[in-house]
């Protein structure tokens, strides 16, 4: 950030988002000094943005009360930021809404100038991802803001949870913390329907409603390290892992509500699944209109026989 123009906009958005940072404050964070800041803030004074400064332990500069920022202004070095932020969030599944992030990044880069414009496109054009790069669960936007925003005040929330059975329950929840682990979003929290903890997909939270009720985590509490623990514990009888010939995109919708994982190869899509029972995944499997190759378990192939071989005899009666 050595330009001084974008230290000036930096400041001007830093003032806008957090009402009355000191001084100390805003040079830390615009990698500068408190001299420079002042010189900074006059700036932004003669051209017109009323910049106030209190004094004293809890004073600090903001923006007058009432006032309005112009539109959104992004340097080059900001705009490439929010379109590869963009792209990574489809891509590991860590947006919500396919058609959300796609939108926001159509905003954006038709506000930017042509020189940026076409870079950032072709960047988006030939961006690859490594195996890393999965086809995640999508939560709904109202559903994981307002879960994140209960577990940071510490409000109790009601939930209306979907089991991997499809079956509906009303929870109340302590929320202790939201985490995103292979293209998954999950709830940590203690359920008080089972007064235990609990941790739950959010992409299975259908409603989510306050509580008027507070709680503290408890002292040393890790909601990532409870997380891993509990997938490992819970960790079926089979891992699977066979890779798809065909779209990444069309497979996800094929499949859209099973618990797979799914990662783009050269050779296809590497699906992984946890199952207790084999003949679940041969039926999964058959239900795709794409060939496939088993990598493991060997014993998924006579479950697969012995379906086509079901199939066979009734299509033959």
């Amino acid at each position: 950030m050595s330009h001084p123009l974008t230290r000036v906009l930096t400041l001007l958005e830093l003032l806008q988002s957090h009402a009355g940072l000191t001084g100390a404050e805003l040079a830390e964070r615009l990698a500068t000094d408190a001299r420079t800041v002042r010189r900074h803030v006059a700036l932004l004074r003669d051209l017109g943005i009323p910049v106030e400064a209190e004094r004293g332990r809890h004073g600090g500069y903001r923006l007058a009360r009432g006032y309005r920022m112009p539109p959104l202004v992004l340097t080059n070095d900001e705009a490439l930021a929010v379109v590869l932020g963009l792209l990574a969030a489809e891509r590991l599944g860590m947006g919500t809404t396919t058609v959300a992030g796609a939108g926001a990044r159509a905003k954006i880069e038709r506000v930017l100038p042509r020189s940026l414009r076409e870079p950032l496109a072709a960047m988006r054009e030939t961006l690859l991802f490594t195996a890393n790069a999965v086809a995640g669960q999508a939560p709904e936007s109202g559903v994981l803001l307002a879960l994140a925003q209960a577990s940071r005040a510490g409000t109790a929330v009601g939930i209306t949870y979907r089991s991997g059975r499809e079956e509906s329950s009303e929870r109340d929840i302590d929320p202790y913390g939201v985490v995103f682990h292979t293209g998954r979003w999950y709830l940590v929290g203690h359920d008080h329907l089972r007064d235990d903890l609990r941790t739950f997909r959010i992409d299975r939270v259908a409603a989510v409603a306050p509580r008027a009720r507070a709680f503290t985590v408890p002292d040393g509490f890790d909601p990532v390290a409870h997380l891993t623990a509990n997938l490992a514990q819970g960790a079926y009888r089979w891992q699977v892992e066979v890779t798809v010939h065909g779209p990444l995109d069309e497979i996800a919708r094929r499949l859209r509500g099973a618990a797979v994982t799914l990662t783009e190869r050269p050779t296809g899509v590497l699906l992984r699944v946890q199952a207790e029972r084999l003949d679940g995944t041969a039926h999964l499997l058959a239900s795709l209109p794409w060939p496939f190759t088993i990598h493991q378990p060997d014993e998924l192939r006579p479950e697969l026989r012995k379906l086509a071989a079901r199939l066979t005899a009734s299509a033959a009666e």
